[in-house]
């Protein structure tokens, strides 16, 4: 046995290497492990690794440095095989738990505070994306990786262990994805300039169109939006165009989680944003998000729309005549009515198809006037366009080669009546 050595050097040394072999064999035993026998190998993994820690600090230190490495190396291979941040968050959370997706940002934060230049090297979305898993605070290193789990998610040592297993099984089990591409920017001094502040002023007024509960106080805002995010699009390719401008540069991608549920009817709104806005949007149902294929700026023009959209049907829902009746309201764990409880699954589904469908048009129409204003130059400002269509859409052929197509169909008449009517509401049109 280890502690036999006669060196005591040599003693912490095989130590090292037989936590390190108790806590890889624990892994591949639940990552090895058929579907149908998952749960009893987690089960067995998880009594090694628990008690691989257990004797004493030292070899609690030993374990939770094994462990730590081990988690490391598997953050790092699925940004390899083409996941982000904010990916791995979310597929935890959907195919396991909430607090499955804690301790995948607490891990995630660790690998970025252990390989810092790595993570500078990443587009600004991945930075934010980070920030954004720092500022939740979900482990800070202190301690001890299974000790602090099983504190902020009220676990004993056994269940903590259970629960990191089962993270560590979905994420080495994570398959390869199109890896997304950052967009690169055309020198346009200018433009960038004014970005900054004008995306502040977007965000400003989608905000009071999101938090106003009067439609034609949301309209005015949401139009007002619209109407900078296309002007600003328009400028960005007018710009490129000029001669000795440098080009448009090339299209990019990011991802935009699309939560559970009714995730087809919201991938339906998020295409028809990003259709309107001159990008292409691929919905992978299976791991929760679409990705968005087009330039920076009609990507920035696409999350604070598709965003601000939904949080408006959202609301719009609620104040339908059904949910404020609340006749036949479900009930909540407290045997109170829940808000907008009354509302059917199919109703929901209709409205939000039909909400997507409305704002499809509507944003056509607006981008058509955009476009036509009498101020712009047509004889440049359409060729540049058209150069930009196709390179989006070249870029996403090439990132997805095989799609196929999905068919939503709306069952409530009076969900799809609602949904219709709030996306008139929602009106992103011209001046």
């Amino acid at each position: 046995m280890w502690w036999q050595s006669e060196s005591k050097g040599e003693a912490a040394d095989v130590a090292e290497n037989d936590v390190q072999d108790v806590i890889e064999r624990a892994y591949l035993g639940a990552l090895n492990a058929a579907d149908a026998d998952a749960e009893d190998a987690v089960d067995l993994s998880a009594s090694a690794l628990a008690a691989a820690g257990g004797a004493g600090p030292d070899a609690a230190h030993a374990a939770n440095s094994a462990l730590l490495a081990l988690t490391d190396r598997l953050v790092r291979s699925c940004w390899t095989r083409g996941w982000q941040p904010a990916d791995v968050v979310r597929i935890a959370r959907r195919r396991l738990t909430d607090g499955h997706a804690r301790l995948a940002a607490g891990l995630i934060t660790a690998e970025a505070r252990t390989a810092p230049a790595d993570a500078a090297t990443k587009d600004p979305r991945w930075a934010a994306q980070l920030a954004e898993l720092r500022a939740a605070a979900p482990w800070d290193g202190t301690g001890t990786l299974l000790a602090a789990h099983g504190r902020r998610e009220r676990l004993d040592g056994f269940s903590a262990a259970v629960s990191v297993l089962e993270l560590l099984r979905l994420l080495g089990r994570l398959p390869r994805i199109t890896p997304v591409t950052v967009p690169a920017a055309a020198p346009g001094p200018a433009a960038d300039r004014h970005a900054a502040p004008l995306l502040g002023r977007i965000r400003a007024l989608l905000a009071k169109a999101e938090s106003t509960e009067f439609p034609e106080e949301a309209e005015a805002l949401s139009s007002k939006a619209q109407q900078l995010m296309a002007r600003h699009s328009i400028d960005e390719a007018l710009i490129a165009a000029e001669p000795g401008a440098g080009g448009a540069g090339c299209p990019g991608a990011c991802r935009i989680g699309i939560d559970q549920p009714y995730e087809g009817a919201k991938a339906l709104l998020l295409d028809a944003v990003a259709a309107a806005n001159r990008c292409q949007a691929v919905w992978a149902g299976d791991f929760g998000f679409s990705t968005v294929v087009g330039f920076e700026p009609d990507l920035e023009a696409v999350e604070l729309l598709y965003t601000s959209l939904l949080v408006q049907a959202d609301a719009a829902m609620l104040r339908t005549p059904r949910a404020a009746a609340g006749g036949g309201a479900a009930k909540g764990r407290n045997g109170k009515a829940r808000k907008g409880g009354s509302l059917s699954k199919d109703f929901r589904q209709s409205f939000l198809i039909a909400y997507a469908g409305r704002i499809r048009e509507r944003l056509a129409d607006a981008t058509e006037q955009a476009v036509h204003a009498p101020d712009l130059p047509a004889e440049r400002l359409l060729p540049a366009l058209a150069a930009r269509d196709v390179a989006v859409r070249d870029t996403t052929t090439r990132m997805f080669p095989t799609t196929t197509s999905h068919r939503l169909k709306g069952r409530d008449h009076e969900g799809w009546t609602h949904g219709t009517a709030a996306a008139d509401r929602a009106v992103l049109g011209g001046p």
